[in-house]
């Protein structure tokens, strides 16, 4: 196996599900691009028989160019470089460009150990190296601002390579981490990169967040990977949020206090009390409204 000193340069798989994972979808969307940009083939297909709930995720029927009818079922499939990757001003490249692996799907509704195993062994015949996990959360953040990506690792060397930090939260889960932990215990070493996305936001695609999670697996692996239409898409949606918060005096209060939190946190001369501050003021605010209440709806401001 390859040394875990660096993600970079190695035989590396990008992973994403739709679903929990997927607020805003921005981890399936980056490695939708990915995929796009490598013009990688499905090399392997999960069985979905076992582990999806049809009445869930639903099959869909298509047509062929020929004219058949076609049903597409919902799945987990691996994509890698078949017949080499044709390299031109829309292609990801930099060290391990030519090897990279992505993993898409939607998150399955049974047997999750079973499913993890199943996968699991699908990625070692690939022989993959180390494995990068994408997901993107709701949370209490402006979308007028850059959007933060959280990196950790349960790996003690990749964590001490790379300056990462380990995990410390406890709560439901969903099957990234059951894989994630599967492939640790068959010795492929592993990070988790994590986008927040604007909760009052989350009726629409974020291609802001997309960007920030490209822009993060970039700084960790040394690959360079073209944004393309993203970043007008990015800027379009910032607009967008924007005229959102204009029609609604409420909101855009809320998106103030979200801003200055923001803005006290990331002053170069920001201390630790100054932020405790903030963080305790907001937590009051947020405290006036009711179970289940939009933040900007509390009556807080």
């Amino acid at each position: 196996m390859a040394q875990t000193s660096s993600f970079g340069g190695q035989r590396l798989l990008v992973v994403a599900f739709e679903g929990w994972n997927d607020a805003g979808d921005a981890a399936s969307g980056a490695v939708e691009t990915l995929e796009a940009r490598l013009r990688l083939a499905k090399v392997w297909s999960i069985d979905p028989e076992p582990y999806y709930d049809f009445q869930f995720l639903r099959p869909e029927v298509g047509r062929a160019e020929d004219g058949r009818r076609v049903i597409s079922w919902p799945g987990v499939s691996l994509y890698g470089p078949a017949g080499g990757i044709t390299v031109d001003e829309a292609s990801v490249t930099g060290p391990g460009a030519e090897s990279l692996h992505v993993l898409r799907g939607g998150e399955p509704a049974r047997a999750w150990k079973a499913f993890a195993a199943e996968v699991i062994d699908a990625v070692l015949s690939a022989d993959v190296d180390g494995i990068v996990f994408l997901g993107s959360m709701l949370a209490d953040v402006p979308h007028t601002r850059p959007l933060a990506v959280f990196a950790t690792s349960e790996n003690a060397e990749v964590r001490q390579a790379l300056g990462l930090e380990q995990s410390m939260y406890a709560g439901p889960i969903g099957i990234m981490s059951v894989l994630m932990e599967a492939a640790e215990e068959a010795g492929l070493p592993t990070i988790s990169l994590w986008v927040s996305v604007p909760h009052y936001a989350h009726a629409l695609p974020s291609p802001k967040a997309e960007l920030a999670l490209l822009g993060k697996l970039e700084e960790l692996t040394g690959l360079s990977i073209p944004r393309g239409e993203i970043e007008a898409d990015a800027a379009e949606w910032e607009a967008a949020v924007n005229a959102m918060a204009q029609d609604d005096d409420d909101l855009a209060a809320y998106v103030r206090q979200l801003e200055n939190a923001r803005d006290t946190i990331d002053a170069p001369d920001a201390s630790g009390e100054a932020i405790a501050r903030e963080f305790e003021q907001y937590l009051r605010r947020r405290g006036t409204g009711n179970a289940g209440d939009e933040p900007w709806r509390s009556g807080g401001r």
